[in-house]
């Protein structure tokens, strides 16, 4: 027994298929605009009270680097000159992003260059922090 489907085929015209390419194009450059807006954005908010101005700009970014072949070209270009300073973005980048250890991590960067060295406390937190989960583990798996 064969089952017939009651739809027609579908063909595509070359009209559709340069409607579609040409829909395809405006709307790469309409989310490469929109994700510059927003890296500038960031950049601008930046300054300000608290870290608006990072998920802007990655958020920006991915905009621009999922569709510009081009500025994915240059940023895999600055990426290679300059590893350690893109590695944080990249990790933001990510599908699954390392909010909190990035975070962190540029906490520690910012409190070296700019706290002298007997007011930095970011590291000691750490320290504490640690020996105090590692004493807290200790004591639960006594009997």
């Amino acid at each position: 027994m064969n089952l017939v489907l009651a739809m027609p085929s579908v063909r595509f015209s070359a009209a559709d298929e340069l409607a579609r390419e040409l829909l395809g194009r405006i709307s790469r450059v309409v989310l490469v605009t929109l994700g510059l807006i927003l890296v500038v954005a960031g950049f601008l908010i930046a300054p300000l009270p608290g870290p608006l101005g990072v998920p802007l700009t990655v958020g920006g970014l991915m905009l621009v680097l999922r569709n510009s072949f081009r500025a994915r070209k240059q940023f895999v270009r600055f990426q290679h000159a300059h590893p350690k300073l893109l590695f944080p973005l990249r990790r933001l980048l990510r599908r699954e992003p390392e909010v909190l250890p990035v975070a962190w991590q540029q906490l520690l960067r910012m409190e070296r260059l700019i706290v002298p060295h007997r007011w930095r406390v970011a590291k000691r937190w750490r320290r504490s922090l640690k020996r105090r989960s590692s004493a807290h583990l200790a004591h639960k798996r006594r009997p």
